[in-house]
C-alpha cells in the first residue's frame, strides 16, 4: 500500500488515465468503433459499446477517487480480459512471424499483451491491502478501590454476640 497520498494518487491516475480518451474516442468516431465491436463474437454491438464507454468513463473515475475502488478496479480489469480475448485474438493470424512488412497478427499480440498488462495493474488495486482502522478500546469498568479498613473490621454477626 502506497501511503503517500499524493504518490498514491499519482499512481492511479498513471494506470487509468487510458481509460477516458478510449471512451471520449469511442463517442467521437462512433461508426468506427461500431465496426470494431461487431467483428468480435459477441450480439448487439451497440449495447456493448455504449457499456464499453460507461465502464471507461466511470471506473477510472471511481478508482482515481478510491470511492468503491475496488469493485471499479475488478470491472475494469473484466473488461480489459474480455477485449484481450474477445477482440485481440493473435494466435488466429498466420502473419504473426512475418519478419518483414507488417504483421495484424503482432499488432494484436501488443494489445492483448497491454490489456493484460493493465488487468495485472488493475488487480494489484482490487487486492490492494489496507489494514484496518485500529478497534475502539472497550470502556474501562472501574471498581471500587479495596479498602484496608474494610478488611480489618469485624464481621457483623460477631459484632453483637458479646451482648446476647
Amino acid at each position: 500500500m502506497i501511503r503517500n497520498p499524493f504518490l498514491r494518487t499519482l499512481t492511479r491516475v498513471s494506470l487509468v488515465c487510458l481509460f477516458p480518451p478510449s471512451a471520449l474516442d469511442k463517442i467521437v468516431n462512433r461508426q468506427q468503433a461500431l465496426q470494431q465491436a461487431s467483428s468480435g463474437p459477441l450480439p448487439d454491438p451497440a449495447l456493448l459499446l455504449d457499456l464499453g464507454i460507461a465502464v471507461e468513463t466511470i471506473a477510472p473515475l471511481m478508482i482515481v477517487m478510491e470511492k468503491r475502488d475496488r469493485e471499479a478496479a475488478v470491472v475494469l480489469a473484466g473488461f480489459c480480459a474480455a477485449t484481450a480475448l474477445l477482440y485481440h485474438q493473435f494466435w488466429t493470424y498466420d502473419d504473426l512471424m512475418v519478419q518483414d512488412g507488417k504483421s495484424e497478427g503482432r499488432e494484436h499480440l501488443w494489445e492483448f499483451l497491454k490489456n493484460f498488462g493493465l488487468v495485472g495493474g488493475l488487480m494489484t488495486v482490487a487486492l490492494e491491502h489496507r489494514p484496518r482502522p485500529p478497534r475502539p478500546a472497550p470502556p474501562v469498568q472501574r471498581r471500587p478501590a479495596p479498602n484496608p479498613a474494610r478488611k480489618a473490621q469485624i464481621p457483623p454477626r460477631a459484632r453483637y454476640t458479646a451482648f446476647r
